[in-house]
């Protein structure tokens, strides 16, 4: 299952080496691809459905938990810019831990030995879409809130903890998609830049929802004119085909990381539809005798001002400037 799921990063299975392929090779690698494809939407069903229950309960847990902390807190800051600060971060993490100790003198009868502990403001934080809060236990609750296009999208939860002030944060629980790298992130920065951490988070899952649903997007928009559609699972690799102008156009965009928005990677090639055999990017018109007679293989066209598009624009608008510029282009 491990195997699968990081052969399902790559949109298309089968990697091409120089040479040229004849139409039967071609016709191999199109039945191989969708049996791949088939393998793959089985899998993706398969981690679906076992992993559903048990993620839902535990975002619907962390969810009411923060409703209710929120609906508690005396008074709500939103912070920007400069505000958002690493001695700030520091002083939620001595308000929680404040807060656990106020809670177990209160279990332990002793109200009197610390009174000091006994009154506490419930703030709760608003950095830009993201909602910190004081939880039970000594936690540290962010919420994050992602968008599309000015519109909602879906919250996320990380919850952090250490065992004492001076101890490092940990990632205790999450409800992130698993595919992005939160492990990563957490040995990377949380031990040394807590704020870095949260910030990272946020920026990772805004990229996601936001290439996702480009890809949504042209899917809804203009699903009748794409004849193929691959992509990874964090949508930093996405492929797709168009065959509605006399020839076959392919897409294939790269992410640089998953925090990126445009692609880094571009290529838009128009293939002849009638071609006994194809050529790799950027290979030269092959003249040779065939019985005698002499003439030129075709190969693929780059389009670059697709590419451009692609470059500078989301998906939607980049999608709508390539099909009106399509055939001009292809004259």
């Amino acid at each position: 299952m491990q195997q699968l799921a990081q052969v399902k990063e790559r949109p298309f299975p089968v990697k091409m080496g120089e040479g040229i392929f004849s139409q039967s090779a071609d016709v191999q690698l199109e039945t191989t691809r969708a049996r791949f494809s088939n393998v793959l939407k089985k899998h993706g069903e398969l981690t679906e459905r076992l992993s559903r229950d048990s993620d839902k309960m535990v975002f619907e847990r962390l969810q009411r938990e923060f409703e209710s902390a929120r609906a508690s807190q005396t008074q709500e800051i939103c912070l920007d810019g400069e505000q958002w600060n690493d001695g700030l971060l520091a002083t939620i993490r001595e308000r929680v831990h404040m807060e656990a100790d106020r809670k177990a003198i209160q279990l332990s009868g002793d109200g009197a030995a610390m009174p000091n502990l006994l009154v506490q403001e419930k703030i709760t934080y608003k950095v830009g879409n993201k909602i910190i809060c004081c939880l039970e236990g000594a936690r540290i609750g962010i919420q994050y809130e992602t968008s599309f296009a000015g519109e909602p999208c879906e919250m996320f939860h990380c919850i952090l903890e250490s065992k004492s002030f001076l101890e490092k944060l940990t990632v205790l629980e999450h409800t992130i998609p698993f595919f992005l790298p939160v492990r990563e992130a957490e040995n990377d920065f949380l031990s040394s830049n807590a704020m870095k951490f949260i910030d990272h988070i946020g920026d990772l899952l805004q990229a996601y929802v936001d290439r996702r649903e480009q890809v949504r997007l042209i899917k809804e928009l203009y699903g009748n004119q794409i004849g193929e559609l691959y992509f990874s699972l964090p949508y930093h690799m996405t492929e797709f085909a168009l065959a509605d102008f006399g020839c076959k156009v392919t897409v294939s965009l790269r992410y640089a990381d998953l925090v990126s928005t445009l692609p880094s990677a571009v290529s838009v090639l128009a293939w002849p539809i009638q071609q006994h055999k194809k050529f790799l990017t950027g290979a030269a018109p092959i003249n040779r005798k065939e019985n005698g007679a002499q003439g030129t293989q075709s190969i693929p066209a780059r389009l670059q001002y697709a590419e451009d598009a692609l470059r500078s624009m989301s998906l939607p608008e980049a999608f709508a400037e390539i099909v009106l510029n399509m055939p001009k282009a292809l004259k």
